[in-house]
């Protein structure tokens, strides 16, 4: 999502112990590249992301997560291997704000 659109922000804080959830239209996408394919590593988010009104939702479009469909982010390989999993939370932050 964050290559096609430049205006949107991640949050980038140093990740905790919770994993990232999608929802089920995002499901299997890579968070920093769009990918579809080579699913990896585990997604980690920050410990303000995985709380609140914001732990029940998906960490790229927002929407909320249904229980039954809702499935752990992942890494791509491409992203693990150039190390952009180690940049931080990667849950954008602004979805809405997009003109």
């Amino acid at each position: 999502m964050s290559r096609h659109q430049y205006d949107l922000v991640q949050c980038m804080k140093q990740p905790g112990s919770r994993y990232g959830f999608l929802c089920q239209n995002c499901d299997g996408k890579c968070p920093i590249c769009d990918s579809l394919v080579k699913p990896t590593t585990k997604v980690r988010i920050c410990e303000e992301c995985s709380y609140g009104h914001l732990g029940n939702r998906c960490i790229l479009c927002g929407s909320n997560l249904v229980d039954n469909h809702s499935s752990v982010a992942y890494y791509c390989l491409e992203c693990v291997l150039m190390e952009k999993d180690r940049e931080g939370c990667p849950r954008i932050i602004n979805v809405g704000s997009s003109f």
